[in-house]
C-alpha cells in the first residue's frame, strides 16, 4: 500500500511541473508540508523526492530542500524509444511531417548486413522529412522488414508508424541500440534538407528490436547540424 502511495505521490509532483506549478528554481514544500498535505508519513514523502531527484525533476539541496530542475532541457528528441508523433505532443509549436519515398524493395548488401535480411527479403524504404517553423531540418529514413511488417501506407508513415504496428498489428517494440555520427551531406539531405550552407548532418543511427529480440527496424535520422543538441540528464549513482 506504501508503494502505491509514494508512485501516487511522486506522480501528483510531475503533473504539477508539467501544468507549470512548479516552475524551474521554485523550491517544492518541505517534507513535513508535504506528509501534511497528502496525509501520509515523511518517509513516504521522502521516497517520493528520492523518485523524482532520480528522474530529473528536483535536485535535493542540504539546507534549502527540492529545488525544480528545468526538464525542457533534458527532452531529448534522439534519446529513449519513442515516436516522433510521442514526442511532437510535448512541443508548443509541433512540427510537420511530410512522407517523401515509401518503397517496397529487396535489401541491398547494406541492408541485409544491418537488418540481418536473408539474400532477395524484401523491406519498406520510408523516407520522410521534419519540417520545423517552415525549414526541413530532419530527414528520418526508415527500413522495416516486410515479413514482419506487411503493410505499409503514406497515411500510416505521415500519422504513426509505431502507432500503427503496436495498436493495429499489435506488435510489442522492446529496444533499440542508437549510434550518433557526424558525415558529410548525401544528394538525399541536400534534396530534402534546408541545409542553410551546411556540408554535413548528425546522423542517428537505430537498430531496433521486438519484445523477443527481433532486430526488425533500421533508421537513419539526419539533423541539420545548427538544429542538433544533444542534452540528456544523467545522476551518479552512489
Amino acid at each position: 500500500m506504501k508503494e502505491n502511495k509514494y508512485m501516487s505521490i511522486y506522480q501528483n509532483i510531475v503533473q504539477d511541473v508539467k501544468r507549470g506549478e512548479y516552475k524551474p528554481g521554485d523550491k517544492l514544500p518541505s517534507e513535513h508540508e508535504l506528509a501534511e498535505h497528502y496525509k501520509t508519513s515523511r518517509e513516504t514523502i521522502r521516497k517520493s523526492l528520492n523518485l523524482l531527484a532520480q528522474n530529473g525533476y528536483i535536485q535535493k539541496i542540504r539546507g534549502k530542500g527540492s529545488i525544480v530542475l528545468d526538464m525542457t532541457q533534458f527532452n531529448l528528441p534522439i534519446s529513449g524509444l519513442v515516436s516522433f508523433k510521442e514526442l511532437s505532443k510535448e512541443m508548443s509549436n509541433p512540427p510537420k511531417t511530410k512522407v517523401n519515398e515509401l518503397t517496397e524493395m529487396e535489401g541491398n548488401a547494406f541492408l541485409e548486413k544491418v537488418l540481418e535480411l536473408s539474400p532477395g527479403e524484401k523491406v519498406w524504404q520510408v523516407v520522410r522529412s521534419r519540417n520545423f517553423d517552415g525549414e526541413n531540418v530532419i530527414l528520418d529514413k526508415d527500413y522495416f522488414k516486410q515479413s514482419i511488417v506487411e503493410q505499409l501506407t503514406v497515411e500510416i508513415c505521415k500519422n504513426s508508424i509505431y502507432e500503427y504496428l503496436e495498436k493495429d498489428l499489435g506488435l510489442i517494440i522492446s529496444f533499440a541500440k542508437k549510434e550518433f555520427v557526424v558525415e558529410k551531406c548525401t544528394e538525399e539531405d541536400y534534396a530534402y534538407l534546408d541545409l542553410k550552407g551546411y556540408d554535413h548532418v548528425v546522423v542517428v543511427r537505430n537498430y531496433v528490436y521486438l519484445e523477443d529480440a527481433t532486430l526488425f527496424q533500421y533508421t537513419e535520422s539526419r539533423h541539420r547540424l545548427d538544429k542538433f543538441q544533444f542534452v540528456d540528464f544523467a545522476r551518479r549513482e552512489k
